[in-house]
């Protein structure tokens, strides 16, 4: 073993000495935010809600990750339960919910926000109140001796003076403020809207109590037993990955970490001190444009204009048979009008070109260096 391999061993083991000595003397920091996300497990966390609401709605619940606008779209769906916990609702997809539920659905929706188009239309007002301790209870007499103490950050929230024909099934208790309501049930067409503002209710903290989640079951007792849509903003569905449970575990999950980390050092630094020095290797140069220089200088030194317009006219042919398609065997009168037509020029210069082209397959015919110059110019305008 190299002095470099023992210099990298030695920093990995000090590097693990400290990483597990921070572990050791970590504390654990509970997450008291109230993120409402069914994936964590923490205080205020919805995974418990989430992993028992299919046995809640007795197996008729399906999870819908769009929203209720692009969801319903322009039909009506038969007759469901609607369920919106702690979710934005925009007007357009409050407007598919109302018509759903004017046609004989029901929804709930648990939120401290309510759309302004279901206040307005509804006819409730909600309003916040300054208590820390309040017990949440419901008007059903057989549910009574079922009621949920918040004792932790309750959202203080209720419905101001709901419309008389609101009819109120859960109300907060307090001892130094009067019963206000804050679970409602509101007609609308053939359905029934159930408006709930504490959704702390429904949170790991309160369902792991002793004895809270009966106050859920009856909450949801409410609505028909049947198939419950519930719009929500993730799956709960499990992660495929491989490392999913290594990743789950904060300890397998920095050792994983440490170890990609220290494997990438391992490889740059390797590679580093012993990759080959890389040759530089110039690509060809294309010395197509000094060719053609250099042969039109030889021209132009020995002065020989009746080859190069010889040649230009050669070239010309050639193209006009590949590219318009002419037989050039016999430049007459009909040549020079189909190639007038081909080339869209003008048949008097067409005219011009094909007499100056005969003169340079002619080779007992004395050209100039005028003639070609022009030959050249009108060759190169049919050409374009």
């Amino acid at each position: 073993m190299n002095k470099t391999f023992r210099l990298y061993g030695i920093i990995f083991i000090i590097t693990l000495v400290l990483l597990a000595l921070l572990q050791l003397n970590k504390r654990e920091v509970t997450d008291w935010r109230k993120n409402y996300d069914v994936q964590q497990k923490s205080p205020f966390g919805m995974y418990v809600f989430n992993n028992e609401a299919d046995a809640l709605f007795n197996k008729k619940l399906v999870r819908v990750q769009n929203s209720p606008y692009k969801y319903y779209g322009d039909s009506i769906h038969g007759v469901h339960n609607i369920f919106v916990f702690q979710k934005h609702i925009d007007q357009e997809s409050a407007k598919k919910i109302m018509n759903q539920v004017y046609n004989g659905s029901d929804a709930m929706i648990v939120s401290t926000v309510f759309p302004e188009l279901l206040a307005d239309t509804l006819k409730f007002r909600t309003g916040e109140y300054v208590e820390l301790l309040d017990r949440l209870k419901l008007t059903d007499r057989k549910f009574n001796s079922d009621s949920l103490l918040l004792d932790k950050r309750p959202s203080n929230l209720v419905f101001d003076s709901p419309d008389k024909k609101s009819e109120i099934l859960g109300f907060v208790e307090s001892d130094e403020m009067m019963p206000s309501a804050n679970f409602i049930k509101v007609k609308w067409g053939r359905g029934h809207f159930y408006l709930h503002s504490e959704p702390l209710a429904f949170t790991n903290y309160y369902l792991l109590k002793p004895g809270s989640e009966a106050y859920v079951q009856h909450v949801f007792s409410y609505l028909p037993d049947r198939e419950t849509l519930w719009f929500t903003n993730a799956t709960s569905e499990s992660s495929s990955s491989p490392l999913r449970f290594i990743l789950s575990q904060p300890t397998l999950k920095y050792a994983w970490w440490l170890f990609l980390g220290s494997l990438a050092m391992f490889v740059i630094f390797n590679v580093k001190r012993r990759q080959r020095v890389i040759p530089v290797i110039h690509p060809l140069q294309n010395k197509s444009v000094e060719f053609v220089k250099s042969i039109g200088n030889l021209y132009l030194q020995e002065g020989d204009f009746h080859d190069m317009m010889a040649k230009k006219a050669q070239y010309f042919l050639n193209k006009v048979r590949t590219d318009l398609l002419l037989d050039t065997k016999v430049l007459d009168e009909h040549f020079t009008k189909k190639l007038s037509l081909k080339t869209g020029n003008d048949l008097t210069e067409v005219e011009e070109a094909v007499v100056l082209i005969s003169k340079a397959q002619d080779p007992s015919a004395n050209v100039t260096k005028e003639e070609l110059i022009r030959m050249n110019s009108l060759l190169d305008n049919l050409l374009r």
